[in-house]
């Protein structure tokens, strides 16, 4: 039997953070159980080691979520700060593009720049899940664990797991905080169920972006800014609908852009196919020089198990979610499984600021019980 005082199920940005804190306020009996063989959850960021990218030096461009507003989101900025990370704002300088046929010239208008700004962060936002997981020095983290269910004993909570190999894990917990979207949550099994009006909620909460995918492409120099371009670009013929500068300070040059074709589409199209078709709508865009990135890499959210539900799938997910109750308000799970995913932050649901909010929340609920 594995017991432990507190299990997160997830080890993204909430997840990690969730940990940090509780090591801060000196709980050290902590066990984060991570589906996936790596950090981050929905926070990834290219590396030259990593297996999918090409061996050259693309490290730190987004494929998840890229951008902070430190100007509203103040308990983000701060955590940026305390861990000494480089955050820089989005260049918007120059002129922005909207693209209303393929068989038409783009019509060039004045850019819009953000006030205050957006920013990101040297080396990607991975760098903030890899300094939160460098932070934890009591907290057990266990990668290839995806949970299953959640059996709620007389004692204690049950958490069960099944590895890659078919090998069953349980884990006894006092109790257990959900750093994962709240669909993929209401999907697991709870014995007994939870509360109807609860288990509703939850799983009618779209998870932000699940259905969407990106395609970042990396060029030797942002070539398109000496054309007074700002990179960003709006289409409504696609296949990418919205476009912006994803250079780097040090002078890596990209530009990524997000689909508008929808998740099953894309999927018929295939990838080959996609990049084809993003590269013919670059060079439309910004000259034939965009028609020849050094690398370009598509990342679709939709078809990741432990993001997206069918239900993701299907929706727009065009709007962030209103957020959901975090806990049962009585009865057997209450004050002992609590949700900190990011769509439970009640302010900022679906922002990587949500998920930093919705952890605090959450770490504040079961210190209290």
């Amino acid at each position: 039997m594995q017991k432990t005082g507190t299990v997160i199920v997830g080890a993204g940005l909430a997840g990690l953070y969730a940990a940090h804190l509780l090591e801060k306020r000196d709980v050290t009996d902590i066990v984060l159980l991570e589906a996936r063989e790596r950090l981050g959850g929905r926070i990834v960021s290219t590396s030259p080691d990593h297996p999918a990218f090409p061996a050259v030096e693309i490290a730190g461009f987004d494929l998840g979520p890229s951008w902070f507003w430190p100007g509203f989101q103040h308990q983000m900025a701060e955590l940026v700060q305390t861990l000494g990370l480089q955050a820089f704002a989005q260049f918007e300088q120059g002129d922005m593009l909207i693209e209303r046929s393929s068989s038409m010239a783009a019509q060039r208008v004045q850019g819009f720049v953000n006030s205050p700004p957006s920013m990101r962060l040297v080396g990607g936002m991975q760098a903030l899940t890899q300094a939160l997981y460098q932070s934890l020095e009591n907290t057990s983290v266990m990668f290839g664990q995806p949970v299953q269910a959640l059996h709620r004993a007389a004692s204690d909570l049950e958490v069960h797991s099944q590895d890659a190999h078919g090998k069953r894990h349980t884990w006894h917990a006092d109790q257990v905080l959900l750093a994962m979207p709240p669909r993929l949550a209401a999907n697991m099994a709870f014995s007994p169920a939870l509360p109807a009006e609860l288990s509703s909620q939850w799983q009618n909460t779209p998870t932000w972006m699940a259905p969407h995918a990106k395609y970042v492409a990396l060029f030797k120099t942002p070539f398109w800014r000496a054309q007074g371009l700002s990179g960003e670009a709006r289409s409504l013929s696609g296949p990418l609908g919205e476009i912006h500068d994803a250079s780097m300070p040090d002078g890596k040059a990209a530009l990524f852009g997000f689909f508008n074709t929808p998740a099953a589409t894309r999927q018929r199209m295939g990838n080959d196919v996609l990049v084809q078709e993003c590269r013919a709508q670059l060079s439309r865009l910004f000259g034939p020089q965009a028609a020849h990135p050094d690398v370009d890499i598509i990342k679709d959210w939709a078809y990741e198990p432990y993001t997206t539900t069918q239900d993701d799938r299907h929706g727009s997910s065009g709007q962030h979610p209103t957020a959901p109750a975090i806990k049962a308000q009585d009865g057997v799970w209450s004050g002992c499984l609590i949700g900190i995913g990011s769509e439970w932050g009640q302010q900022f649901p679906g922002y990587l600021a949500g998920a930093i909010e919705a952890a605090s929340a959450g770490v504040d609920a079961i210190l209290e019980s």
